[in-house]
C-alpha cells in the first residue's frame, strides 16, 4: 500500500500506524494550508522569479533541484527547491559526509564546497526552500510538520524515530524554530515527536509565527 525505497514503507507504517489515530482529528491541516499557500505563492511570484533568475545566470544547471524524500507513512514524493548546489553535487556526497557538523544522521556543512554563491545566500534565509509550498499545494508536504528526510536516513532510522511520519512533513517546524542544523539526530527526533503527540491548530500557527523570526536570525541556517 505504501511504497518506498528498501524497508522504509513497511517499518514505518508498523510504526507510525499507532500514532495515527492521535493525529486523525487534523481537521485544520489541509484548511490552514491552502488558506496561507495560494495568496503567499501569489505575494511571492515576483521575488521567485528574481531568484530563479539569478540562480540561472550564475551556474550551469537547472533552476530547481527535485529530490526523493520519505512522507506520511514511509510514502515517497519528489521535494522541490531552489537549486543551491553545482549540478554535479549529487554524485560528490559521499565525498563530503565526513565534513558534516551534525551529530548523528542528517547531513549538514557550513563549508560544503558544492553550494554555489547564490545557494550560500538562499540558504541562509530559507529562500531555497519556497518551491515547496507547491508540495504543499499537491499534498504531499503541510506548511507545519517534522523536515521530510532521505530514504537511505530513514533506513537507519532507530524504531521510535519512525514516528515521526505519522503525520505529513513540513516546510517548518519544531526543529527549525529551535536551531535547525545547530540540533543533533536525536534531540530533532524527540522534538518532532512531541509534536507529533501533541499537534494542534495553535501549535501550528506558533510555529508559523516563531518561523519568520528564526529565518532572519539564521541560526543554524547553512
Amino acid at each position: 500500500m505504501f511504497a518506498s525505497s528498501s524497508s522504509v514503507g513497511t517499518k514505518a507504517v508498523r510504526t507510525s500506524a499507532r500514532a495515527v489515530g492521535r493525529t486523525g482529528h487534523l481537521w485544520f491541516k489541509r484548511p490552514l494550508d491552502l488558506a496561507l499557500t495560494v495568496p503567499g505563492l501569489v505575494a511571492l511570484l515576483p521575488a521567485l522569479l528574481l531568484v530563479a533568475l539569478a540562480i540561472k545566470l550564475t551556474s550551469p544547471g537547472p533552476v530547481f533541484f527535485v529530490q526523493t524524500r520519505i512522507g506520511r507513512l514511509g510514502k515517497p514524493f519528489g521535494i522541490l527547491k531552489f537549486r543551491s548546489m553545482y549540478r554535479d553535487a549529487e554524485a560528490r556526497r559521499a565525498s563530503v559526509l565526513a565534513l558534516s557538523d551534525r551529530e548523528g544522521l542528517c547531513f549538514k556543512s557550513r563549508n560544503d564546497p558544492r553550494i554555489t554563491p547564490v545557494g550560500r545566500f538562499i540558504r541562509r534565509f530559507s529562500i531555497d526552500e519556497l518551491p515547496q509550498l507547491f508540495n504543499v499545494l499537491k499534498g504531499d508536504m503541510s506548511l507545519v510538520g517534522p523536515r521530510p528526510a532521505l530514504p537511505e536516513e530513514v533506513d537507519q532510522y532507530p524504531l521510535h524515530a519512525l514516528e515521526r511520519l505519522a503525520v505529513l512533513p513540513g516546510i517548518t517546524g519544531i526543529w527549525q524554530v529551535s536551531g535547525r542544523a545547530e540540533i543533533g539526530f536525536e534531540e530533532m527526533v524527540e522534538l518532532d515527536i512531541g509534536y507529533v503527540r501533541t499537534v494542534g491548530l495553535m501549535t501550528d500557527l506558533s510555529i508559523l509565527a516563531r518561523t519568520a523570526g528564526a529565518v532572519i536570525g539564521g541560526r543554524g541556517a547553512f
